[in-house]
């Protein structure tokens, strides 16, 4: 049994990875061949959120903090500074996860916006301080609101497909049991 619930956690964990990868092959695809003027939301971060509050033990710091490195440098932003910004808000999140079990989704909804709007706020500062090129404010914006409505569904797409799912007030808790 215990055996299981390991081999479970550590299917789960590579899950992340794999599918963190997918997401940053599919955003390295040359799709077009002009620049967007437009930007989609970040379906990495927003799974990283989603299954931090859902099952903190699926997306620990020595899985994520790799994948977001890697994002940072094929998408050739500044290598660490967004990695570390996401693994310190999703080490929040996963610090938060029991007190939002019993919160309504709408509260979950908004503590994930208030993180990414932080984080964000943040990766702007720090890059303009440092004096390194920044995206137009308006993607920036654009990016965190499409990234923040798009929150819902990546949620239900965990929870349908990958069965990432809340952890019930009275259930064991894989990931935090010790013998």
């Amino acid at each position: 049994m215990a055996d299981g619930r390991a081999s479970w956690l550590w299917l789960m964990r590579g899950l992340y990875v794999l599918l963190g990868l997918i997401i940053i092959f599919f955003q390295l695809l040359p799709l077009e061949t002009l620049p967007r003027r437009w930007a989609g939301p970040d379906l990495l971060i927003v799974m990283t959120f989603a299954w931090a509050l859902r099952r903190p033990d699926y997306v620990p710091m020595y899985t994520v903090a790799p994948v977001m490195l890697l994002a940072d440098l094929m998408f050739q932003r500044p290598p660490g500074l967004w990695a570390a910004l996401v693994l310190i808000a999703n080490e929040w999140l996963r610090a938060r996860d029991r007190r939002q079990r019993e919160t309504a989704f709408a509260v979950e909804w908004l503590t994930v916006a208030l993180v990414l709007v932080g984080i964000v706020m943040l990766n702007r500062i720090i890059l303009t301080l440092t004096v390194v090129p920044t995206s137009p404010l308006f993607l920036i914006t654009m990016q965190t609101l499409f990234t923040i409505a798009v929150y819902p569904l990546v949620v239900l797409v965990s929870r349908l497909l990958f069965g990432v799912r809340r952890i019930a007030p009275g259930e064991l808790d894989p990931g935090r049991w010790r013998p």
